[in-house]
């Protein structure tokens, strides 16, 4: 992908739209957050796909828990990134993104379309297809940290499929739709783990505290999966039903043990637009809260770059995952990509 890249597609373009009017502080309100029990997942299913489908469709987000990713896993997941993210700078830009790419680390390099400033915050991006030796931290560097960050994406990949696969049901699609358009062992394959870190604002300026730690944007995926850490919280979403009226924003705290999902823009034309993305920020701590480091670990469920995206009612022209992905990325980080 070059910067001379077409046009962005006329979906996109109006989803970016969307993103560059939502830019403002907005409203607050409460809502009800829905957590699914996913345990006894194969005799349950049914049972399961109607809750995940009355979440995603009147609510617009929801918590899944007893989701078979073991908490060691994650504390694991989130010990080797805090690791990652404490090497020096010089060496962490040993395994910067590459243009036109999805892996490697940015450091603030992400500009939302909502605010034209950059995300406070830096990132790796693990895309398994697209690895390679140089972007991988050598294990003399960081000990395990390869074979850790694949097995978490390989359970997330799991976890994602599990939900994907009841929405492929109630959308008209075989069980299996979704998991074969996100193919791991595809050399199109690329579904996304990234490890994120929001930079402390302990030593903060009172005008730091005007920005965001990331813009109100939606996802470029079908499905995100968000691992948080309690106490480290600033999450806020606005349904997708909602985006284009009330715009209020709800706090969606970290809960032990629980993944946040959202639903995003590829899954939204796929559906043909019965299901929503979700519009989300993470806004900056208050001076009365915690204010040091914040770490997140996203999964986004991204269609293979061969799979192509109409949904069953063919509201919209049929448009390869890779096209779609890739006029989205130039979006977000413009001339850099």
């Amino acid at each position: 992908m070059s910067t001379s890249s077409p046009a962005l597609h006329g979906s996109a373009q109006s989803e970016l739209n969307r993103e560059a009017r939502i830019g403002g502080h907005g409203t607050c309100v409460a809502r009800d957050i829905p957590q699914i029990d996913l345990s006894d997942y194969d005799s349950r299913k049914s049972v399961i796909t109607d809750a995940l489908w009355d979440a995603a469709t009147q609510v617009g987000f929801f918590q899944v828990i007893n989701h078979g990713i073991d908490p060691a896993d994650v504390d694991a997941a989130f010990a080797a990134a805090g690791r990652f993210f404490d090497l020096p700078m010089d060496e962490k830009a040993h395994y910067a993104r590459r243009p036109g790419s999805n892996v490697g680390w940015e450091y603030r390099a992400q500009v939302r379309p909502s605010t034209g400033t950059p995300d406070n915050k830096e990132s790796y991006q693990i895309t398994l297809s697209q690895m390679g030796s140089d972007i991988w931290p050598d294990e003399s560097v960081l000990p395990g940290f390869q074979a850790r960050m694949q097995r978490f994406e390989h359970q997330n990949w799991e976890l994602g499929m599990k939900i994907l696969s009841c929405f492929a049901l109630r959308l008209g699609f075989d069980a299996d739709f979704f998991t074969h358009n996100h193919d791991p062992a595809s050399a199109d394959y690329q579904s996304t783990l990234r490890l994120i870190h929001y930079m402390s604002m302990e030593n903060g300026k009172d005008e730091d505290f005007e920005f965001w730690r990331a813009g109100a944007h939606s996802d470029f995926d079908c499905l995100t999966l968000l691992h948080q850490r309690p106490g480290q919280g600033g999450l806020q979403v606005c349904p997708g039903k909602d985006a284009d009226t009330t715009l209020a924003w709800t706090d969606v705290p970290p809960v032990a043990g629980a993944v946040t999902c959202n639903i995003g823009d590829m899954l939204m034309r796929w559906s043909d637009d019965r299901l929503k993305s979700t519009l989300h920020r993470v806004r900056m701590p208050r001076r009365d809260e915690y204010l040091g480091p914040r770490l997140s670990l996203p999964f986004f469920c991204q269609a293979n770059r061969d799979a192509v995206i109409q949904g069953p009612q063919k509201k919209y022209a049929p448009i390869t995952a890779r096209d779609y992905l890739d006029e989205r990325i130039r979006a977000n980080y413009g001339s850099r990509t």
